[in-house]
């Protein structure tokens, strides 16, 4: 049975389960400023053991992202993504202005699963997304 709490892991938790999820490393710099500028957080746990994280970052008004979206792989495809997903996108429909924009860039996971949250991908022309990396 899993259990989600709304909090922000520790950065040492943050760095383990992003990168046991597959997830790219942050350093503990980056996620020491980072998690504390979090708008919202959750993390998933089976009993005691924490399973799951995912953030929600932006400005509050205009603009959100979903990140850091990361799931132990021993707890993956059993719900835990889509316990998070209902939960943030719930968050969002509560808490953020209408005509706010909802963004997420997935490393891992499908279009078809974050459809089922109402994500569409970006269609050209009209959009593109697009990132960069400070190495």
């Amino acid at each position: 049975m899993y259990q989600l709490k709304a909090e922000i892991p520790s950065v040492e938790e943050y760095i383990e389960i992003r990168l046991a999820a597959g997830l790219s490393r942050k350093s503990e710099e980056a996620a020491a400023i980072a998690l504390p500028n979090s708008i919202y957080g959750v993390t998933v746990y089976s009993g005691n053991e924490k399973v799951g994280i995912a953030r929600i970052i932006g400005d509050g008004g205009c603009f959100f992202e979903v990140t850091d979206m990361a799931v132990l792989p021993e707890h993956q495809n059993k719900g835990v993504g889509r316990i998070i997903m209902e939960h943030l996108v719930a968050w969002l429909k509560a808490n953020a202005p209408k005509t706010a924009y909802v963004s997420l860039i997935a490393d891992h996971g499908t279009p078809e699963f974050y459809a089922k949250f109402g994500f569409k991908k970006a269609e050209m022309p009209k959009s593109s997304g697009m990132s960069m990396r400070i190495l």
